[in-house]
Order: C-alpha cells, then structure tokens, then sequence
C-alpha cells in the first residue's frame, strides 16, 4: 500500500487526536482549546489540519457509520448550539441540517457555499425513464402548443467533492478564516496551516495526477457513483452499477449494461468500496471473469484505519495504490 505520510511532517502544527463521536466536548473548553464540530470525516480531517492543536475536533458521524443516515441524540444537537464553530455540508445529512438551522451556531462553514457542486453523468433508474418519457410528451404537446415547459426531474447534485483533493483546498482556507474570527489572537496561525493543507493537498493531487497518467483502461466501474469528482480531475469515465444513493438496488438491464460496458472497454477491474456490502460487484464480477478491488469514498473512517493511524491523505493513496493496479496504469 502507498503510505507516504511526508507531506502531512509539512504542516506547522500538530493536530491533536479527533474525539470520538457522539462525546462531550467539554474537555476541550476545560483545556482551553476552541470546540470544532465537524459532520463526517474530510470535515474533521481539514478541522484538525487547520485548527491544530489550538482546537478539540469531535466528528458527528460515528467512526464506520454511513454519514447519508446520520441521526443526532439530544446531546449532539445541543453541542450543534455550542460549538465556537460547525463545519459540514448542506444537504448531504439531513439531520445535521435541522440542528443546524434550529440552533444557529455562531460559527458556520457550509462547504456547499465554499466549494461548486456539479452533478455528474448519472446511472439510469426507472426514475429516469420516467422523465424521459415524459420529457417527450411534454416536448411532443408544446409542438400541438402547450406550454413547452420542462417537469422532468433533475438529477442530484454529486456530494462527494473531497475524492478530488484540489477541492478540498478552499474548505480549509474557509475553515481558517472561520477560526481567526473565533479566535483572532491565533488568525495568522490558521491560515499559516490552511496553507500548509493546501501544499499538502497539490502534492497529493500530483501523486494521482502522475499514476493515472498512463493507464491501459480509463473505464473506471464502481459499485456506486461516489467518484464522479476523482474521475473528472483524473480523466477518467466512471460507470456506476447503481447511481449516488449506495444503497439501491440494480436493475437486471442495469447489470447487462454494465456487464457489456466492461467487456467492450477491456476492464479488468471492478471497484468495491468500504462501508458498503460487495456482494452485488462481486457477483457481477465473477459472471464475467474480472477481478475486484476496494476503493474507499472517505465518507467515514473506519476502526482499523483509525487504529493503523491513517488520515485522509493515507487512504488517498491507497485509493491511488488500487487504482493503478486495478486500471494497469504504468
């Protein structure tokens, strides 16, 4: 596995270790430090990154949890209020949303103000066709002088900025500039960090821009379409067995598809991931001869990775470290 931990030595200040979800912050006021709460893991990374050891980060999201159905005790919710700042994503975990709009922390940074969501090429659903068909009977009325007007449904926004690391840079200026208000005394120390995490982040950023430079595929198939943004920045077509929500379920015309998809671009590779179950890439992989390999999409880190010291660079380059395998890049 690619661990190359050097970048992170780059960085001015030490992070202290994050506290685990769901627990009291009231450690961190007693020592002094500012309270940072962040919705899941890239949050609390950039947080810990920028803050330091001037800051207790606790994450909302249990460690191995899957941050889409995060639900919030009374406690949570209530640190929501309290915390000298709040940093998540608006309209990717409801529940932090409602606390957030009902207890109205001081300091606020919505990574959906920060950073440009896109939404990516999508795998059909029958949701889809639906809209299509209608589309055309609307298109088909407008000509017979109707009101020509599009209801067919829009499709998601693709929340998962962070697997493309030049991203995530402008989060941590965000982070920084937030801190200095709370803490103006210590404002030059943060962003001297923000800018240690943003070299930290190109580095990273070269490392997959020069391993997927010379691949044998560029046909990146997953299990779900968490990797829109790492397929865009590295020039490659990702093909989801199902779209944005992981766990749906595909239709058999949807496996055909991805099935033909595979054998006309000479994949050798479908990508599983961590948090969710294998078991439907991992059939379709074994119907058509070709091997799997995991990618993580960082929603969360796990136990293990937690207890191995990881961070999110680390499993970056692991993502790395299976990509160029799994796709035979030189």
């Amino acid at each position: 596995m690619l661990r190359r931990r050097a970048a992170l030595a780059a960085l001015p200040v030490l992070a202290l270790p994050a506290v685990l979800a769901g627990c009291s912050t009231d450690d961190g006021a007693a020592d002094g430090t500012l309270e940072v709460l962040a919705s899941f893991y890239p949050l609390q990374y950039v947080a810990e990154q920028v803050g330091g050891d001037l800051v207790t980060v606790s994450n909302l999201t249990p460690p191995a949890a899957e941050p889409h159905d995060l639900e919030l005790s009374p406690a949570q919710v209530r640190e929501i209020g309290t915390a000298d700042l709040v940093v998540y994503s608006s309209g990717f975990q409801t529940a932090v949303d409602e606390a957030v709009a009902t207890q109205a922390p001081e300091h606020v940074v919505d990574t959906s103000d920060v950073v440009t969501l896109e939404k990516h090429p999508g795998t059909p659903t029958d949701e889809d066709a639906a809209a299509d068909h209608l589309e055309e009977e609307l298109d088909e009325h407008a000509d017979e002088g109707g009101d020509g007007h599009d209801h067919a449904a829009e499709g998601a926004m693709d929340p998962h900025f962070w697997l493309d690391p030049t991203r995530v840079i402008d989060v941590g200026h965000a982070v920084a500039a937030s801190l200095g208000e709370a803490d103006p005394e210590h404002a030059a120390m943060y962003a001297e960090n923000a800018r240690a995490l943003e070299k930290s982040l190109k580095d990273l950023d070269g490392e997959f821009d020069a391993g997927l430079q010379e691949c044998a595929s560029r046909t990146l198939v997953t299990s779900h379409e968490a990797f829109g943004y790492l397929a865009e920045r590295y020039d490659l077509q990702q093909v989801g067995i199902v779209g944005l929500d992981p766990e749906a379920e595909p239709s058999p015309a949807r496996l055909r598809e991805v099935g033909a998809i595979v054998e006309e671009n000479d994949v050798s590779t479908i990508f599983t991931e961590t948090l969710t179950s294998p078991k439907v890439a991992e059939t379709l992989a074994n119907d058509i001869g070709v091997t799997t390999a995991v990618l993580d999409p960082l929603e969360g880190l796990s136990e293990d990775a937690a207890e191995a010291g990881d961070d999110y660079v680390s499993v970056m380059q692991d993502n790395l470290a299976a990509l160029t395998e799994g796709l035979q890049c030189s």
